[in-house]
């Protein structure tokens, strides 16, 4: 295992969009001004009494005592007003070595208090020259663990197990910067990924605009590229389009960062798989 436990400095930080962090782990005070529900004393009052309430912040603490630092958080918006202090929120954890690293290894944990999620953890990726996060889509780097037992124990095992299975997230990486991506397959990649964010709905914006290139680091045509690229165009928004409205009349739109919790996962998940495909069918 190459990260290191060595003892950690706190440095300045800025604040994102959408949490804080990243050049620096966060204390239990920042995160408890953005993801309170982390901290609930209790479980909401719809859990029975099989549920046990292990709160976020436990899990936090031995995280961190097993050198893996909260750098990022984010909590859902809760439709019911009773579960606003029990909703589902993100934490993303780095080793030491990795919090200030171009594309640096992420742990992302994901819970709540109110039922709506078991806890799970997921591998990610944060892209420093777009200050992109993603959430890597293969199947065997998420677990899940039950609100019940030793979870603190499972989720930091869970944790080193997936530091070991990047090893396989960074031979996929390696393989999607290895191939140049011809027109005709960046325009399939950016066609299903559009396809991925507005399914069921009518596409707003065209592969040109998603492929866009927004700063001279990605102006290359590897499948890495083009796949960070995509995600960033099409996760971040911004993008101006047309669409119709229920009448058939064309309106002008703009579209929306992807921000919920659930949404940007399975989002960033498909556009992997994506990734990965393409760069096969390149290789």
């Amino acid at each position: 295992m190459f990260f290191s436990t060595s003892s950690f400095s706190p440095r300045s930080h800025t604040i994102q969009r959408n949490g804080v962090g990243y050049s620096r782990a966060l204390s239990n005070d920042e995160l408890r001004r953005v993801v309170p529900s982390a901290f609930a004393e209790a479980a909401h009052e719809s859990r029975s009494a099989r549920y046990t309430h292990i709160p976020t912040a436990s899990i936090i603490d031995g995280m961190r005592s097993h050198g893996f630092f909260p750098v990022r958080a984010q909590q859902a918006r809760a439709r019911d007003e009773s579960k606003v202090d029990f909703t589902k929120h993100l934490i993303r954890f780095r080793r030491e070595d990795q919090l200030e690293a171009p594309e640096a290894r992420e742990i992302i944990l994901i819970n709540s208090h109110d039922g709506s999620s078991a806890y799970k953890l997921s591998a990610g990726m944060f892209r420093l020259v777009c200050s992109n996060g993603l959430t890597v889509g293969r199947e065997d780097t998420t677990q899940k663990f039950r609100h019940s037992g030793d979870v603190i124990g499972e989720v930091i095992e869970g944790a080193f197990r997936i530091v070991d299975d990047f090893e396989k997230v960074a031979a996929e990486v390696d393989a999607m910067k290895s191939v140049q991506l011809p027109a005709p397959l960046q325009n399939a990649f950016a066609l299903a990924a559009i396809e991925a964010r507005f399914d069921g709905e009518e596409k707003p914006v065209t592969a040109e605009q998603v492929l866009r290139i927004r700063r001279h680091d990605d102006q290359k045509n590897d499948a890495w590229t083009v796949f960070n690229r995509i995600q960033e165009n099409v996760i971040k928004g911004g993008l101006r389009g047309v669409a119709r409205d229920a009448l058939g009349r064309p309106q002008r739109r703009t579209t929306r960062e992807v921000k919920g919790i659930d949404q940007s996962d399975a989002l960033n998940r498909a556009m992997w798989r994506l990734g990965v495909e393409v760069a096969k069918l390149a290789a």
